[in-house]
């Protein structure tokens, strides 16, 4: 052990074993050294705190730490004790936070969230965090700053719209709110007091007699074409058609039974399927669950609804355009559930409560025990309504070039 000034050239010249403690220097800092144990020479602090001698490292002698770097980081260290810490606690401390990184603590919420959500809720937060988050993923979560993250909102609303920006947004905050009850010693959660990205308001499109003949003519002899037509005839959800289970269908009453787990409100839901909805279902294959969809997942266990709607949707679009020689108005599969629900209440005239009955909505007098008796009572009257709502969509004329342009 020596006492001396910590130069570079002193550093250099340490021996395995040997110890420098700061002296001889005008801003010599007590209790500051450097040590070489075998090939590496690195700076240390000495230092009595709560009456007990306490050492902690600074970092080894090379970039970023240089005599005087390591010195000034000696000083503050120094005040830390005077403040009554401890920087060896402090230091294993921050050495804990850098191991939570925002991908870290994203698997830990994720094997959490997955066993409360349901499948495709889990599928969009887990994009959302493990994709559009993804250039934070290396950052600890107690660094993480309301400016860091609204300069990444404002990046994923540039490449993918508000929309997504938002969604993104309301993932991260989540995951930070779970951290938190988790006991992560955050002081706050940094997505609060970000600008939430603007959108588009609640959609209202309803499609013209003309669109809806131009994609029901459009639509092929495949699973997409004949999900396509039975969510219009149907007025059902994307998911809930695409997913579309043999077990749920009775062939003699001609139901489809959509169980509690399956529908957005968590009631099960009974909707009488018409003619031309029947011929629409393909034939049962052996060992198959599912009507619609790409064979057997990984693993070859089980067996998967419908997938690829975004290639399906394009592919479907551009036969349009081809065939009339100009695309469609933007549209999505969702205004189909809407347009049909429009015109069966405006033009066909059915009743509002028909109407709700189909779509599953739950509302005034349909609520509790009533409405179990009244969706039971309500099933001639969705047949008719759906029969009829078939009847209109089929004996549309098909579509003409200059209808649609106009």
């Amino acid at each position: 052990m020596a006492v001396s000034s910590i130069t570079i050239r002193a550093v250099q010249a340490l021996k395995p074993g040997e110890t420098i403690w700061d002296a001889d220097h005008r801003e010599a800092v007590r209790g500051f050294g450097v040590r070489r144990q075998r090939d590496q020479a690195a700076y240390v602090l000495k230092y009595r705190v709560f009456g007990r001698q306490r050492f902690v490292t600074i970092g080894p002698h090379g970039a970023p730490w240089t005599p005087e770097l390591a010195r000034k980081e000696a000083k503050r260290l120094l005040g830390l004790v005077a403040s009554g810490k401890d920087p060896a606690d402090e230091k294993s401390k921050a050495r804990l936070q850098a191991a939570d990184t925002l991908r870290a603590i994203a698997d830990q919420y994720l094997r959490s969230a997955k066993q409360r959500l349901k499948p495709r809720t889990y599928s969009e937060i887990e994009r959302y965090l493990l994709v559009s988050w993804k250039p934070l993923h290396s950052v600890s979560v107690f660094q993480i700053t309301r400016r860091r993250i609204s300069a990444r909102i404002a990046d994923i609303a540039s490449a993918h719209g508000a929309v997504s920006a938002a969604r993104a947004r309301t993932a991260l905050s989540s995951m930070f709110n779970w951290a938190i009850r988790e006991g992560l010693d955050i002081a706050a959660n940094p997505v609060l007091g970000t600008n939430r990205p603007v959108q588009p308001g609640s959609r209202e499109r309803v499609l013209t007699e003309t669109e809806l003949s131009t994609i029901w003519h459009a639509c092929g002899d495949d699973d997409y074409g004949r999900i396509v037509r039975l969510l219009l005839l149907t007025a059902q959800r994307r998911d809930e058609v695409g997913s579309m289970q043999w077990a749920e269908l009775d062939a003699l009453s001609e139901l489809w039974t959509l169980p509690s787990a399956r529908t957005k409100n968590h009631r099960e839901h009974s909707l009488p399927l018409v003619p031309v909805a029947l011929s629409l279902l393909p034939h049962r294959q052996t060992g198959r669950d599912f009507l619609f969809g790409n064979g057997p997942r990984r693993g070859g266990d089980t067996h998967r609804g419908f997938s690829g709607w975004s290639k399906s949707k394009a592919a479907l679009d551009a036969r349009i355009a081809e065939t009339l020689g100009t695309p469609l108005p933007h549209w999505t599969v969702h205004d189909l559930r809407r347009s049909a629900s429009t015109v069966m209440a405006d033009r066909l005239g059915v009743l509002p409560h028909i109407v709700e009955a189909i779509l599953n909505h739950v509302s005034g007098h349909r609520a509790g025990v009533a409405g179990v008796y009244n969706r039971a009572r309500y099933s001639a009257e969705m047949r008719e309504a759906l029969q009829r709502w078939a009847q209109h969509v089929t004996t549309l004329p098909a579509p003409r070039l200059r209808e649609v342009a106009a």
